[in-house]
C-alpha cells in the first residue's frame, strides 16, 4: 500500500527563529507530497533526556511508516554520528546522543544506519545547523521511500543510556522522576500502570531494559489493590493512588495514574515540580499494604 510520506517534527529550536520552518522547506523540497506534523519544538535547549521521553510518548501513536526527525544536538558540529534507525513502530533520524535511548528500549531495532552517503545530504553542509543539512534531507529521502541501507554503513554501537529506573518489590515499587510537563505534573518511571477494578496491573513500559535492578521484576506481571497504597517523594507520603484530580481539594498534592499508564505526582490547579522541588533522578516509591 501506498502512503502519503509523514515526517514528525521535534526540536529544541523554539519558534521565533526561522530554524524549523528551513527544514521543513528542506523536506518538502525533496518529498513535496510530505505531511509535516510538530510533535515539539519547546524541548529545553540541549535537553537530550527530555527529548528521549516527549518522543517515547507520542511515537507510538503515529503509523508506523511514520519518519521521526529529531534535532536536539548539543554536540553537533563535533565527532559525534547522524544516524537513522528503523523499528515496526517507525523510522527515526537524529543524532547519536541518546535521543532514541527510550525508543531502543521499548522496538527492536530492524536497522541502524550512519548518514555518511553525500548524496542524501545538502551539497553544502556546515559546521552548526545539521537540522537542514544532513538531518531534514535523510528523513526527506526516507519519506520518499528511499531504501535505509543506501544512507549509511551500519551501526552495531549506538549511544544509550540506561533505561529509567523500575525495581519491583515484595510490596512495592520503586522509580525515579522522569518528567515535569508545562503544568507542573511530574511524571515517574514507575509505569506503565492500568486500573483493574479496584486494583492496579503493572507492565513494564521499557520492555527490553537488560540488567538488575532497572528491570521490572525480570518482566514479572505485578497487581495488586489500591486500598491501602501510599507514595513517598520529597519527604512526603501521599495516601492513595487516584484516577483524576478532581478527587482531591485545589493545592491538594496527589498521586495518580497519567495518560500514559504512569504514577505521576500532580497538584490539583497547581505545580508538583514547584511545590515539592522534583527534579528528573529524584526517587519515588509506590507501595501497597494489603495482599494483591
Amino acid at each position: 500500500m501506498n502512503h502519503t510520506p509523514l515526517v514528525t517534527i521535534t526540536t529544541d529550536f523554539g519558534t521565533a527563529d526561522g530554524y524549523v520552518g528551513t527544514m521543513k522547506g528542506v523536506i518538502l523540497g525533496i518529498a513535496p507530497q510530505a505531511q509535516l506534523v510538530d510533535i515539539s519544538q519547546e524541548i529545553e535547549p540541549q535537553n537530550v533526556r527530555q527529548t528521549a521521553y516527549v518522543l517515547y510518548t507520542a511515537y507510538p501513536f503515529f503509523p508506523p511508516h511514520t519518519v521521526h526527525l529529531i534535532v536536539v544536538d548539543p554536540g553537533v558540529g563535533s565527532a559525534r554520528r547522524p544516524i537513522a534507525l528503523r523499528t515496526p513502530a517507525g523510522t527515526f533520524v537524529g543524532p547519536d546522543n541518546g535521543v532514541f535511548s527510550y525508543v531502543m528500549a521499548c522496538e527492536p531495532v530492524e536497522a541502524l544506519v550512519e548518514l555518511a552517503d553525500p548524496r542524501y545530504r545538502l551539497p553544502q553542509v556546515s559546521h552548526t545547523f545539521h537540522g537542514r543539512d544532513v538531518f531534514a534531507p535523510a528523513a526527506a529521502h526516507l519519506a520518499a521511500g528511499v531504501p535505509i541501507a543506501d544512507l549509511g554503513p551500519p551501526v552495531s554501537n549506538p549511544v544509550t543510556f540506561p533505561p529509567p529506573l523500575l525495581t519491583v518489590g515484595p510490596r512495592s515499587l520503586s522509580g525515579e522522576v522522569l518528567h515535569a510537563d508545562r503544568f507542573g505534573n511530574v511524571i515517574t518511571s514507575i509505569g506503565r500502570l492500568s486500573w483493574q477494578e479496584n486494583g492496579l496491573s503493572l507492565e513494564s513500559a521499557f520492555r527490553k531494559a537488560e540488567g538488575g535492578e532497572r528491570e521490572a521484576g525480570g518482566g514479572k506481571h505485578v497487581s495488586f489493590r489500591v486500598e491501602g497504597t501510599a507514595v513517598t517523594v520529597a519527604g512526603q507520603e501521599l495516601t492513595g493512588v487516584h484516577r483524576t484530580y478532581a478527587e482531591v481539594e485545589t493545592g491538594e498534592v496527589l498521586a495518580l495514574v497519567g495518560s500514559e499508564g504512569h504514577l505521576e505526582i500532580a497538584v490539583r490547579e497547581g505545580s508538583a515540580a514547584r511545590k515539592l522541588g522534583l527534579r528528573p533522578g529524584d526517587p519515588v516509591t509506590l507501595l501497597w499494604r494489603m495482599p494483591g
